[in-house]
């Protein structure tokens, strides 16, 4: 069954990305049948969430480990993107500046500071948002796991980290732009960032990000790693009395995830067009949670399938409803909480188990 529900996701988001390719990318012309800049820069964002949902689930669901600051890895993949993009803009900014970004200019500042070199290099914004989040998670995780702190204080340490990076960014003196961030992107890779045929590849290629990831992590988890660390989550004490390290194991799959929820992060700002302190936000952090517990913890797919389903209701109820969406939402966890402790994923699962013919258990004896 949960080969029949892996190979479903990948189908349709490989189907979506193929709709897009054929009639945003090969016949751009044909209107009726592509998708306009909303519906491209919407689906582009739920796929990025997804991408984000299985990066938490591979150690929630997997290892047993809540992290509530993934938004703050997320977040800086998507300030190392930004970064890039702003360099890109050059002179074309309102000051006309060719090096300094216009809230440089704006702040007075007189030169761009130190930890900007580079970020007009594709492949060094591209290693930056690998390696920032990456390196950020394994000397937090270094210290945390070889404390042996886990469980709640765990989860507050990370909501305590992502807060106070939250608290450094809005600070003008950082030089990422305070309070409003980077925005007014130009270009990236030499593409006007506006064109629709920009937008609908940068779509694409979260789709093939995610299907990438689904297949790698899908099979992680099915070899001896993703056993241990299965064993990690149910009994950590009797993990490491069988000999295992269970500290290395709990550090690597941390870092992967990181560098996981960066990379969308770096997907994700090109298509919304802005990056702010807002997605450090403890809220933020909290929000993927649910996706992970509505979608079904533990079965990855599960898990991208609750970020599509909450951010599109998300979606309509700060449009028609928007002071009920955060009643909505804890609404919406502690039912999925109480009555689908499998989340969705539990509930199709069960729906086909009644639905399609089950094999006999029993064989008929063959006569003598």
């Amino acid at each position: 069954m949960d080969q029949l529900f892996r190979k479903l996701t990948l189908a349709f988001v490989i189907v979506v990305v193929l709709y897009v390719f054929i009639n945003n990318i090969l016949f751009p012309v044909s209107v009726g049948l592509g998708l306009d800049s909303c519906a491209l820069t919407l689906s582009g964002k739920y796929l990025c969430f997804a991408i984000l949902a299985l990066a938490l689930d591979a150690v929630w669901g997997y290892c047993g480990i809540l992290s509530l600051g993934h938004g703050a890895f997320f977040a800086l993949g998507g300030y190392a993107m930004g970064m890039y993009l702003m360099r890109q803009i050059g002179d074309r900014g309102v000051y006309g500046d060719p090096l300094l970004p216009d809230f440089m200019v704006f702040l007075n500042w007189t030169e761009l500071p130190w930890f900007w070199t580079g970020f007009d290099q594709p492949w060094f914004a591209a290693l930056m948002v690998i390696m920032v989040p990456g390196l950020l998670a394994f000397f937090f995780g270094w210290f945390a796991f070889r404390s042996r702190v886990s469980g709640v204080y765990l989860s507050i340490i990370t909501q305590a980290l992502t807060y106070a990076l939250m608290l450094a960014f809005f600070r003008n003196e950082m030089g990422f732009g305070g309070n409003n961030g980077l925005t007014d992107f130009k270009d990236i890779l030499g593409y006007p960032i506006s064109a629709e045929s920009t937008r609908a590849s940068l779509m694409i290629l979260s789709g093939l990000a995610l299907i990438f990831f689904l297949i790698f992590t899908s099979w992680a988890m099915r070899t001896k790693f993703g056993r241990v660390l299965l064993a990690i989550r149910d009994s950590e004490d009797r993990a490491r009395f069988l000999g295992y390290r269970v500290e290395s194991y709990k550090l690597f799959i941390f870092v992967l995830s990181a560098t996981m929820a960066g990379i969308a992060g770096a997907l994700y700002v090109p298509q919304i067009g802005i990056i702010n302190p807002g997605e450090f936000s403890p809220l933020n952090s909290i929000e993927i949670v649910v996706w992970v517990a509505v979608g079904g913890r533990g079965s990855l797919y599960g898990a991208a399938l609750g970020a599509v389903v909450v951010n599109l209701a998300k979606t309509y109820f700060t449009g028609a409803y928007p002071d009920a969406w955060l009643y909505f939402l804890g609404s919406l966890f502690v039912l999925s909480t109480i009555f689908m402790p499998r989340g969705i994923v539990g509930i199709l699962q069960d729906s086909l188990h009644w639905l399609l013919p089950q094999k006999s258990r029993y064989r008929r004896k063959s006569s003598p």
